[in-house]
């Protein structure tokens, strides 16, 4: 009784100690076409704060915050941030490019999965 009682403990603990992915964010692959030092750039006037993002995590743009043009992908054009670190959460941590199609976020790049997550509806950035 002892014996499985104490395996029953052990089997919690080993248990208790796995992490698992109950939310993760949807991406599909795109193909990234890279502008190696466009010289293009935007800066942000005011303060933009992203509500829709994947699995609740709010994000603020930083006013006066700047994003490179790196490249492009089907979606729209890709911005790197130069002074601030952008993140998509869920159960894991992605880093993230803003996807932009004229003057509008239209949802996130990211870099290390090489994938393209959409947001629901996109967002007018007053841009510089």
């Amino acid at each position: 009784m002892q014996r499985s009682f104490a395996l029953l403990i052990l089997m919690g603990f080993i248990l208790g100690g796995c992490a698992f992915d109950v939310a993760h964010v949807t991406y599909h692959p795109t193909v990234f076409t890279a502008q190696p030092q466009s010289g293009k750039s935007i800066a942000l006037k005011e303060e933009v704060k992203i509500t829709q993002t994947p699995c609740g995590y709010h994000r603020t743009l930083k006013q006066g915050s700047n994003w490179d043009l790196i490249g492009s992908i089907p979606e729209g054009n890709v911005y790197k941030p130069r002074d601030q670190v952008l993140t998509v959460e869920c159960s894991n941590i992605y880093e993230a490019y803003l996807v932009m199609m004229n003057q509008s976020m239209v949802g996130f790049y990211l870099p290390v999965e090489k994938g393209f997550v959409q947001l629901s509806k996109e967002i007018n950035l007053p841009i510089e």
